[in-house]
């Protein structure tokens, strides 16, 4: 496989757990086979950016828990998450404590990375 680099936008959390925890752990799964991910947060997506929140999901069926999820991916795999800068207002993040390798991003950082990159969508 030539292009092994992907970006999962994730638009759920606590919304549509399920859908986040499916795409965490594809995305698990694939980083354990070199590939490189990192990921973008939007809408409600966001959320799983915030320290604490992954710990907090107790009502999750099916897959692996998000919080091993995303200790994995950030701790075995350094994998980044950007957080869209349009999101972070309307959904009262502003001054929230964010999660090892979480930054804020605009949109066009992921535009960027879609011309460069494979893109999963949850």
């Amino acid at each position: 496989m030539e292009n092994k680099e992907f970006v999962f936008v994730l638009t759920h959390s606590y919304d549509a757990i399920e859908r986040a925890a499916a795409a965490l752990q594809l995305a698990t799964n694939m980083a354990a086979f070199d590939a490189k991910i990192d990921f973008f947060l939007m809408n409600e997506g966001v959320h799983l950016a915030r320290k604490g929140f992954a710990e907090s999901v107790t009502w999750q069926k099916g897959f692996s828990p998000v919080a091993e999820l995303m200790k994995s991916l950030v701790e075995d795999f350094d994998c980044k998450f950007y957080i869209c800068a349009s999101c972070v207002k309307p959904y009262g993040l502003e001054g929230a404590e964010w999660i090892k390798n979480a930054e804020v991003k605009p949109g066009s950082y992921l535009g960027e990375l879609l011309m460069k990159r494979q893109n999963v969508t949850f």
